[in-house]
């Protein structure tokens, strides 16, 4: 068990590393592309819900 948390611990000093060693830029760069977490964790039904509900409320107003 002892080497389950050693093992975790040099993972994330790892990739702490690997995030420090990277330039500002690259960091900034990924960070511009990357998708909302509602469409990361659920796909794309958030999007077509959202674009169902306001379909609707024109509907209605109309």
């Amino acid at each position: 068990m002892a080497s389950d948390g050693e093992d975790l611990v040099k993972y994330i000093t790892e990739k702490v590393v690997v995030f420090m060693e990277s330039p500002r830029e690259s960091r900034s760069r990924n960070r511009a592309g990357r998708q909302p977490w509602s469409q990361k964790w659920f796909g794309m039904l958030p999007v077509g819900l959202s674009i169902w509900r306001s379909s609707r409320k024109v509907k209605d107003k109309g």
